[in-house]
Protein backbone atom coordinates (compact mmCIF):
# COMPACT_ATOMS: atom_id res chain seq x y z
CA UNK A 1 0.00 0.00 0.00
CA UNK A 2 1.45 3.38 -0.96
CA UNK A 3 1.40 5.98 1.48
CA UNK A 4 -0.17 9.43 0.54
CA UNK A 5 2.14 12.31 1.12
CA UNK A 6 0.33 15.54 1.67
CA UNK A 7 1.25 17.85 -1.52
CA UNK A 8 3.61 21.00 -0.43
CA UNK A 9 1.93 24.63 -0.29
CA UNK A 10 3.06 27.19 -3.27
CA UNK A 11 5.47 29.72 -1.69
CA UNK A 12 2.10 32.44 -1.59
CA UNK A 13 0.29 29.92 1.12
CA UNK A 14 3.92 29.56 2.68
CA UNK A 15 4.79 33.05 3.16
CA UNK A 16 0.89 33.72 4.06
CA UNK A 17 0.74 31.04 6.91
CA UNK A 18 4.23 32.09 8.22
CA UNK A 19 3.48 35.65 8.52
CA UNK A 20 0.04 35.15 10.36
CA UNK A 21 1.86 33.05 12.69
CA UNK A 22 0.32 29.75 11.73
CA UNK A 23 2.78 27.16 13.60
CA UNK A 24 1.12 24.33 11.07
CA UNK A 25 2.61 25.60 8.08
CA UNK A 26 5.26 27.15 10.02
CA UNK A 27 5.96 23.48 10.79
CA UNK A 28 5.77 22.50 7.22
CA UNK A 29 8.23 25.18 5.99
CA UNK A 30 10.76 23.90 8.22
CA UNK A 31 10.05 20.50 6.99
CA UNK A 32 10.88 21.47 3.58
CA UNK A 33 13.98 23.39 4.32
CA UNK A 34 15.14 20.53 5.62
CA UNK A 35 14.56 18.06 2.67
CA UNK A 36 17.16 17.21 0.35
CA UNK A 37 14.37 17.05 -2.67
CA UNK A 38 15.62 18.92 -5.18
CA UNK A 39 11.89 20.39 -6.47
CA UNK A 40 12.10 21.10 -2.41
CA UNK A 41 14.78 22.99 -2.73
CA UNK A 42 13.77 25.02 -4.96
CA UNK A 43 10.61 26.16 -3.06
CA UNK A 44 12.23 26.41 0.01
CA UNK A 45 14.88 29.34 -1.60
CA UNK A 46 12.00 30.99 -3.04
CA UNK A 47 10.05 30.88 0.70
CA UNK A 48 12.96 32.38 1.69
CA UNK A 49 13.49 35.07 -0.77
CA UNK A 50 9.75 36.07 -0.13
CA UNK A 51 9.86 36.55 3.94
CA UNK A 52 13.31 37.44 4.60
CA UNK A 53 12.20 40.95 4.90
CA UNK A 54 10.24 40.11 7.27
CA UNK A 55 13.40 38.55 9.75
CA UNK A 56 16.07 39.84 11.70
CA UNK A 57 13.91 41.37 14.69
CA UNK A 58 14.56 38.59 16.90
CA UNK A 59 16.86 38.40 19.58
CA UNK A 60 19.14 35.55 18.96
CA UNK A 61 20.72 33.32 21.61
CA UNK A 62 22.66 30.13 21.76
CA UNK A 63 23.07 27.97 24.70
CA UNK A 64 25.74 24.99 24.84
CA UNK A 65 27.07 22.76 27.52
CA UNK A 66 28.20 19.20 28.16
CA UNK A 67 25.44 16.43 28.39
CA UNK A 68 24.05 16.54 32.19
CA UNK A 69 24.60 20.30 32.72
CA UNK A 70 20.40 20.50 32.53
CA UNK A 71 20.31 22.56 29.29
CA UNK A 72 16.61 21.59 28.66
CA UNK A 73 15.50 22.17 32.10
CA UNK A 74 17.65 25.44 32.28
CA UNK A 75 15.46 26.47 28.59
CA UNK A 76 12.09 25.52 29.95
CA UNK A 77 12.61 27.74 33.29
CA UNK A 78 14.29 30.58 31.16
CA UNK A 79 11.62 30.24 28.54
CA UNK A 80 8.84 30.84 30.88
CA UNK A 81 10.25 34.49 31.86
CA UNK A 82 11.14 35.04 28.59
CA UNK A 83 7.33 34.41 27.91
CA UNK A 84 6.85 36.51 31.01
CA UNK A 85 7.99 39.22 29.83
CA UNK A 86 5.30 39.41 26.66
CA UNK A 87 8.26 37.52 24.29
CA UNK A 88 7.25 35.11 21.75
CA UNK A 89 9.99 32.75 21.86
CA UNK A 90 11.31 29.66 19.40
CA UNK A 91 13.13 27.22 20.93
CA UNK A 92 15.55 25.37 18.32
CA UNK A 93 17.66 22.16 19.31
CA UNK A 94 20.37 21.31 17.05
CA UNK A 95 20.37 16.98 17.31
CA UNK A 96 22.87 15.21 14.89
CA UNK A 97 20.76 11.88 14.97
CA UNK A 98 17.21 13.68 15.03
CA UNK A 99 16.81 12.60 11.15
CA UNK A 100 17.67 9.11 11.40
CA UNK A 101 16.08 8.09 14.87
CA UNK A 102 13.40 10.88 15.43
CA UNK A 103 14.74 10.99 19.57
CA UNK A 104 15.10 14.49 20.08
CA UNK A 105 11.81 15.50 18.73
CA UNK A 106 9.98 13.51 21.34
CA UNK A 107 12.81 13.79 24.12
CA UNK A 108 12.70 17.70 23.99
CA UNK A 109 8.82 17.68 24.24
CA UNK A 110 9.12 15.93 26.81
CA UNK A 111 11.70 17.39 28.81
CA UNK A 112 10.26 20.53 28.03
CA UNK A 113 6.49 19.79 28.49
CA UNK A 114 5.33 22.51 30.25
CA UNK A 115 6.90 25.04 27.67
CA UNK A 116 5.86 23.15 24.16
CA UNK A 117 2.14 23.82 25.73
CA UNK A 118 2.45 27.47 26.03
CA UNK A 119 0.85 28.95 23.28
CA UNK A 120 3.82 32.10 23.34
CA UNK A 121 6.47 29.44 22.77
CA UNK A 122 7.48 26.85 19.72
CA UNK A 123 10.41 24.53 20.24
CA UNK A 124 11.55 22.03 17.08
CA UNK A 125 14.19 19.80 16.25
CA UNK A 126 16.75 21.34 13.67
CA UNK A 127 18.77 18.01 12.75
CA UNK A 128 22.41 18.42 11.23
CA UNK A 129 22.63 16.19 8.89
CA UNK A 130 25.81 14.54 10.43
CA UNK A 131 27.67 17.68 8.80
CA UNK A 132 28.84 21.09 10.50
CA UNK A 133 28.04 22.85 7.25
CA UNK A 134 24.34 21.13 7.27
CA UNK A 135 23.96 22.61 11.06
CA UNK A 136 24.80 25.81 9.99
CA UNK A 137 22.75 26.10 6.58
CA UNK A 138 19.26 24.35 7.92
CA UNK A 139 19.29 26.05 11.21
CA UNK A 140 19.68 29.12 10.07
CA UNK A 141 16.90 28.90 7.64
CA UNK A 142 14.96 27.14 10.40
CA UNK A 143 15.80 30.87 12.31
CA UNK A 144 14.79 32.83 9.62
CA UNK A 145 11.43 31.23 9.32
CA UNK A 146 10.85 31.87 13.33
CA UNK A 147 11.56 35.06 13.18
CA UNK A 148 8.98 35.51 10.11
CA UNK A 149 6.31 34.12 12.30
CA UNK A 150 6.48 36.83 14.70
CA UNK A 151 8.99 34.97 17.72
CA UNK A 152 10.48 37.88 19.10
CA UNK A 153 13.91 35.66 20.81
CA UNK A 154 14.94 32.43 19.27
CA UNK A 155 17.54 29.84 21.39
CA UNK A 156 19.09 27.42 19.18
CA UNK A 157 20.06 24.61 21.62
CA UNK A 158 23.09 22.34 20.66
CA UNK A 159 23.71 18.96 22.20
CA UNK A 160 26.83 18.40 23.99
CA UNK A 161 29.94 20.66 23.47
CA UNK A 162 31.95 19.76 20.54
CA UNK A 163 31.62 21.38 16.38
CA UNK A 164 28.60 22.65 16.25
CA UNK A 165 29.08 25.38 18.87
CA UNK A 166 31.70 27.38 16.42
CA UNK A 167 28.83 27.23 14.11
CA UNK A 168 25.87 27.90 15.58
CA UNK A 169 28.59 30.80 18.02
CA UNK A 170 28.50 32.48 13.76
CA UNK A 171 24.63 32.67 13.96
CA UNK A 172 23.57 33.91 17.22
CA UNK A 173 23.61 37.34 19.05
CA UNK A 174 24.47 35.74 22.41
CA UNK A 175 26.02 32.79 23.06
CA UNK A 176 25.55 31.01 26.54
CA UNK A 177 27.60 28.35 28.31
CA UNK A 178 26.38 26.53 31.00
CA UNK A 179 28.55 24.35 33.54
CA UNK A 180 28.03 22.12 36.81
CA UNK A 181 29.69 23.52 39.81
CA UNK A 182 32.30 20.37 40.25
CA UNK A 183 33.07 19.78 36.94
CA UNK A 184 36.85 21.28 36.82
CA UNK A 185 36.74 24.94 38.67
CA UNK A 186 39.00 26.63 36.47
CA UNK A 187 40.39 26.87 32.63
CA UNK A 188 41.17 23.30 32.68
CA UNK A 189 37.39 22.11 33.50
CA UNK A 190 36.16 23.80 30.12
CA UNK A 191 37.73 24.16 26.81
CA UNK A 192 39.26 27.89 25.94
CA UNK A 193 38.06 27.71 22.87
CA UNK A 194 34.32 27.18 23.86
CA UNK A 195 35.45 29.62 26.91
CA UNK A 196 36.60 32.24 24.50
CA UNK A 197 33.28 31.72 22.42
CA UNK A 198 31.22 32.76 25.49
CA UNK A 199 29.38 35.66 26.10
CA UNK A 200 28.37 34.59 29.74
CA UNK A 201 28.52 31.41 31.92
CA UNK A 202 25.74 29.86 33.81
CA UNK A 203 26.24 27.86 36.65
CA UNK A 204 22.89 25.49 36.78
CA UNK A 205 21.96 23.65 39.23
CA UNK A 206 22.28 26.18 42.33
CA UNK A 207 20.09 25.07 44.78
CA UNK A 208 20.35 23.45 48.20
CA UNK A 209 23.49 21.97 49.16
CA UNK A 210 25.10 23.20 45.66
CA UNK A 211 24.29 26.85 46.12
CA UNK A 212 28.03 27.17 48.43
CA UNK A 213 29.81 25.17 45.31
CA UNK A 214 28.00 26.63 42.77
CA UNK A 215 29.35 30.25 44.24
CA UNK A 216 32.56 29.43 44.65
CA UNK A 217 32.61 27.76 41.15
CA UNK A 218 30.94 31.22 40.02
CA UNK A 219 34.13 33.37 41.46
CA UNK A 220 36.62 31.14 39.53
CA UNK A 221 35.29 31.16 36.48
CA UNK A 222 35.21 35.15 36.90
CA UNK A 223 38.32 34.92 37.77
CA UNK A 224 39.24 32.84 34.61
CA UNK A 225 37.19 34.94 32.32
CA UNK A 226 39.16 38.44 33.48
CA UNK A 227 42.18 36.38 31.90
CA UNK A 228 41.08 36.56 28.42
CA UNK A 229 41.32 39.37 26.28
CA UNK A 230 38.49 41.41 25.41
CA UNK A 231 36.59 40.91 21.88
CA UNK A 232 35.47 43.13 19.36
CA UNK A 233 32.16 43.56 20.97
CA UNK A 234 33.93 44.83 24.35
CA UNK A 235 32.07 43.00 26.52
CA UNK A 236 33.23 41.67 29.43
CA UNK A 237 31.29 38.00 30.18
CA UNK A 238 29.67 37.87 32.83
CA UNK A 239 29.22 34.35 35.28
CA UNK A 240 26.06 33.56 37.45
CA UNK A 241 24.85 30.93 38.94
CA UNK A 242 20.79 29.71 38.40
CA UNK A 243 17.85 26.58 39.53
CA UNK A 244 15.46 25.53 36.95
CA UNK A 245 13.88 23.79 40.00
CA UNK A 246 13.66 27.25 42.31
CA UNK A 247 13.92 29.80 39.15
CA UNK A 248 16.75 31.61 41.24
CA UNK A 249 19.28 33.10 38.75
CA UNK A 250 16.96 33.17 35.48
CA UNK A 251 15.53 36.83 35.96
CA UNK A 252 19.21 38.19 36.33
CA UNK A 253 20.22 35.92 33.50
CA UNK A 254 17.35 37.63 31.14
CA UNK A 255 18.45 41.11 32.55
CA UNK A 256 21.80 40.24 31.39
CA UNK A 257 21.28 39.68 28.08
CA UNK A 258 19.38 42.37 27.62
CA UNK A 259 22.01 44.55 28.80
CA UNK A 260 24.39 43.00 26.46
CA UNK A 261 22.35 43.48 23.71
CA UNK A 262 21.18 47.19 24.34
CA UNK A 263 25.32 48.07 24.98
CA UNK A 264 26.00 46.27 21.90
CA UNK A 265 23.37 48.01 19.54
CA UNK A 266 24.60 51.14 21.00
CA UNK A 267 28.66 50.64 20.18
CA UNK A 268 27.11 49.51 16.19
CA UNK A 269 28.68 45.74 17.14
CA UNK A 270 25.38 44.03 16.93
CA UNK A 271 24.23 45.07 13.49
CA UNK A 272 28.18 44.60 12.14
CA UNK A 273 28.00 40.71 13.59
CA UNK A 274 24.57 40.59 12.47
CA UNK A 275 25.96 41.46 8.64
CA UNK A 276 29.06 39.43 8.90
CA UNK A 277 26.93 36.60 10.02
CA UNK A 278 25.34 36.97 6.58
CA UNK A 279 28.21 36.74 4.78
CA UNK A 280 29.95 33.72 6.40
CA UNK A 281 26.52 32.10 5.61
CA UNK A 282 26.85 33.23 1.79
CA UNK A 283 30.11 31.79 1.49
CA UNK A 284 29.20 28.83 3.58
CA UNK A 285 26.67 27.92 1.11
CA UNK A 286 28.82 28.73 -1.90
CA UNK A 287 31.03 26.42 -0.61
CA UNK A 288 28.45 23.64 -0.22
CA UNK A 289 27.45 24.28 -3.69
CA UNK A 290 30.77 24.02 -5.01
CA UNK A 291 31.49 20.64 -3.80
CA UNK A 292 28.06 19.09 -5.01
CA UNK A 293 28.73 20.30 -8.54
CA UNK A 294 32.02 18.88 -8.63
CA UNK A 295 30.39 15.26 -7.37
CA UNK A 296 28.17 15.70 -10.67
CA UNK A 297 31.24 14.78 -12.56
CA UNK A 298 32.03 10.87 -11.85
CA UNK A 299 35.56 11.66 -13.77
CA UNK A 300 36.16 13.78 -11.30
CA UNK A 301 34.75 11.68 -8.06
CA UNK A 302 37.28 9.02 -9.47
CA UNK A 303 40.31 11.65 -9.48
CA UNK A 304 39.60 13.12 -6.40
CA UNK A 305 39.91 9.53 -4.83
CA UNK A 306 43.17 8.84 -6.58
CA UNK A 307 44.40 12.49 -5.15
CA UNK A 308 43.09 11.31 -1.68
CA UNK A 309 45.26 8.53 -2.01
CA UNK A 310 48.35 10.53 -2.94
CA UNK A 311 48.03 12.72 -0.10
CA UNK A 312 47.51 9.90 1.96
CA UNK A 313 50.47 8.64 0.80
CA UNK A 314 52.30 12.00 1.03
CA UNK A 315 53.53 11.20 -2.48
CA UNK A 316 51.91 14.83 -3.55
CA UNK A 317 51.01 17.78 -1.14
CA UNK A 318 47.51 18.47 0.14
CA UNK A 319 48.17 22.06 -1.70
CA UNK A 320 49.65 20.51 -4.92
CA UNK A 321 46.51 17.86 -4.80
CA UNK A 322 43.71 20.70 -4.26
CA UNK A 323 45.10 22.79 -7.27
CA UNK A 324 45.04 19.57 -9.28
CA UNK A 325 41.33 19.05 -8.57
CA UNK A 326 40.13 22.67 -9.18
CA UNK A 327 42.64 22.36 -12.61
CA UNK A 328 40.58 19.64 -13.68
CA UNK A 329 36.96 20.73 -12.18
CA UNK A 330 37.71 24.10 -14.71
CA UNK A 331 38.52 21.50 -17.69
CA UNK A 332 35.06 19.97 -16.52
CA UNK A 333 33.71 22.90 -17.02
CA UNK A 334 35.00 24.14 -20.39
CA UNK A 335 33.63 20.61 -22.10
CA UNK A 336 30.18 21.12 -20.76
CA UNK A 337 30.35 24.73 -22.45
CA UNK A 338 31.63 23.88 -25.84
Amino acid sequence: MKHLHKPRLDVKTFKEGILSGDRSVLGQAITLIESNLNSDKVLATGLLEKILPHTGNALRIGITGAPGVGKSTFIESFGKIIIGHGKKLAVLTIDPSSLATKGSILGDKTRMEELSKNSMAYIRPSASYNALGGVAFKTREAMLLCEAAGYEVVIIETVGVGQSEVSVKGMVDFFLLLMLAGAGDDLQGIKKGITEMADALIITKADGENIKHATAAQATYQHAFHLLSKTESEWQPVVLTSSATTGAGMVDVWKMILKYQHETKSSGFFQRNRALQNIIWFREFFMQLLNADIHKFQSLQKFQKELEGSVANQTVSAETAARELLSAYHQSIKGIKS
